[in-house]
């Protein structure tokens, strides 16, 4: 599914340029995907189309995300903590995060992996139109274990 998604994610700026379903499924399938795998990652676009239609709730900025000891499990401490540094760093607003969150879950990975929770990340900004600052951008990369220092 994660495969389908960085695909969809690199060939469709915005959710609008993505052709409807028949259309993506038949792209998609002639580069090579399983018919199983782009029926889930669609399905897991349709879950975000979803989630993103509730996120204009307004939070106080001193607000803070307590995760229950069911979301923690779900999640691993690895993908909450990752999802706090975003949050603090002022680049994952509240709503957003909560469509992390969202779209984490319903990934099926108990504890979600750090690269497909970075691929979720990329996907919601990718849904609500905006892209990461370079830095961050850097950050979610799908490659960024083979990232070199200068």
């Amino acid at each position: 599914m994660f495969d389908v998604l960085v695909y969809v994610y690199e060939n469709y700026w915005r959710p609008d340029a993505c052709p409807e379903h028949p259309q993506l499924t038949r792209k998609l399938s002639a580069v090579g995907f399983e018919s199983d795998e782009i029926e889930e990652a669609l399905s897991w676009l349709d879950g975000l189309t979803r989630s993103g239609h509730g996120v204009a709730q307004a939070q106080s900025p001193r607000s803070m995300r307590v995760y229950t000891q069911a979301e923690r499990e779900l999640l691993g401490a690895e993908a909450v903590a990752f999802v706090s540094f975003l949050e603090s760093s002022g680049v994952l607003a509240p709503p957003m995060r909560e469509m992390v969150l969202d779209r984490a879950k319903a990934a099926g990975e108990t504890p979600i992996d750090l690269e497909h929770l970075k691929i979720i990340v990329l996907m919601v900004f990718w849904s609500v139109g905006e892209e990461p600052d370079a830095l961050i951008l850097d950050e979610l990369s799908m490659h960024s274990e083979h990232r070199s220092v200068h």
